[in-house]
């Protein structure tokens, strides 16, 4: 007269399902309960009422048809349900459920609303109603159920007393309790295997997030991104774009090379690339690779904040690289390095190739193009601590920072001289109303950028400025 409550193979949740079937070392075991034996134990329950009412004369000897019915039903609505075209249907158990109602509440009008039995398979019906269906379920089977009772009530007509015999009250509430355990009993297990399933996918959720940031350090975030959040999809692919190109290396490294330990060399150099990449990713860089000494980025890919300010927040990124420079060149001073290291950089703006390059099982997100070539060079051109970059930038970052023009030089691959200029700084931190000021001799150091200061850094500063001054003219009065 009812299904059983749902079980995980017809659960909606594809995710609690996958975790079930491939907990390998710790499996959750489901016991099932389909809707054949659910069924069953419904329409055995709803026959042990009828045969008590024919014993005891509350109900006609005709309703022994209605016993075999419930004992036949269960078998029927299997075959339906499985072996017919009826097996494809959407939500079939919630459809067999209102079939269930509308024969239950036949039953308890052709009973003629006997209390207790009337009650009984009531109680049944909308037990199952809301936890197949809930609510939903639970209004469409009561209104099934009441219009097949009221049929069944007009055919055969109220009983004479509404009051059931002691026994057949007792076994119609002993079969529903029965019927109610059961079914409760296995959604609680069911409910427990939900939230070990749960507690499961969360766990590999969370192992998931870590193993994705130990991955993500090998790639860029704004890849890394694009590729978790389904944006680009992970396969040999390339398009044309119009990017910012930048390259820099130090100038000095291989000398340092040759004095320093290699330990020791590979701390200077991993502290060099994460405070130069903070700076890029303070841009919006995108960083390609790290080889030996150099960096190289690009802007422009995966996301664009348009070419002009693309190539502005290149340059403007290459003028914060060479201002710390001098801050990691004082902790190294500091730390017993006397090779003076310095940063130099080339940029170039334009049409390049990017995306995945290599084989199906290994690949590299990079960009190839005659521009990349055109800024390396630039990079190897550029004196240490100069900023060079093409004719292509400087166009469309001239009227916010201000260049020099260095002439033209020759490039493989361009059929004519390039032009390039220098970077000299912002317009706006020319002149006097500059916020930074830099001045560095053997035994002194200094790079003051005001608009970084607190007002307690203020005077601190301004105490070891006048400190240092008065020391310096103790020893030329001395």
């Amino acid at each position: 007269m009812m299904s059983a409550p749902i079980d995980l193979r017809n659960a909606s949740s594809s995710a609690s399902k996958s975790a079930v079937l491939d907990a390998q070392h710790n499996p959750i075991a489901i016991p099932p309960m389909p809707d054949y034996n659910g069924r069953i134990l419904a329409y055995t329950a709803t026959a042990g009422i009828i045969v008590s009412g024919i014993l005891q004369d509350v109900f006609g000897m005709w309703m022994l048809w209605l016993l075999a019915g419930a004992l036949t039903w269960p078998h029927i609505a299997h075959q339906l349900t499985r072996k017919t075209f009826l097996r494809n249907s959407p939500r079939i158990r919630q459809k067999m459920l209102l079939v269930d109602c509308a024969i239950g509440g036949g039953f308890v009008g052709c009973i003629g609303l006997i209390a207790i039995p009337a009650v009984a398979v009531f109680l049944m019906l909308m037990f199952s109603c809301l936890i197949i269906g809930g609510i939903r379920q639970w209004l469409f089977g009561t209104m099934f159920m009441a219009a097949s009772c009221a049929i069944g009530l007009a055919i055969v007509g109220p009983a004479d007393s509404f009051q059931s015999p002691l026994i057949t009250s007792i076994i119609a509430i002993l079969a529903t309790g029965l019927y109610i355990c059961v079914t409760a009993f296995y959604s609680h297990q069911q409910a427990r295997a939900l939230m070990m399933a749960k507690t499961q996918i969360q766990n590999q959720r969370e192992q998931s997030i870590a193993l994705s940031h130990k991955l993500s350090k090998y790639l860029s975030p704004q890849v890394w991104q694009s590729i978790f959040t389904g944006e680009r999809d992970v396969r040999l692919e390339t398009q044309r774009k119009k990017l910012a190109v930048f390259f820099s290396d130090i100038k000095g490294f291989t000398e340092l090379s040759e004095e320093m330990e290699p330990e020791a060399l590979t701390e200077l150099l991993n502290h060099y690339f994460n405070e130069m990449s903070e700076v890029a990713l303070k841009y919006g860089g995108t960083i390609d690779k790290f080889v030996g000494d150099s960096i190289m980025i690009f802007f422009g890919d995966p996301t664009s904040r348009g070419q002009k300010e693309d190539a502005f927040a290149c340059v403007s990124m290459a003028i914060e690289m060479r201002k710390h420079m001098k801050i990691m060149r004082q902790k190294w001073r500091s730390q017993g390095i006397k090779t003076p290291l310095e940063i130099r950089m080339g940029m170039s703006t334009g049409y390049t190739t990017v995306g995945n390059f290599g084989a199906e099982n290994r690949m590299d997100y990079t960009i190839i193009g005659k521009e990349v070539n055109l800024a390396s060079r630039l990079e190897s051109l550029a004196e240490p601590g100069e900023i060079l970059i093409s004719y292509e930038t400087f166009s469309l970052i001239k009227d916010r920072i201000m260049c020099r023009d260095k002439g033209e030089i020759t490039v493989k691959g361009f059929g004519r001289p390039v032009s390039i200029y220098e970077v000299v700084d912002f317009r706006r931190d020319m002149g006097p109303n500059r916020s930074f000021l830099e001045h560095e001799h053997s035994g002194f150091a200094m790079y003051l950028d005001s608009e970084k200061i607190t007002e307690q850094e203020r005077e601190s500063i301004l105490t070891a400025l006048e400190d240092a001054a008065e020391r310096l003219r103790q020893e030329e009065d001395s």
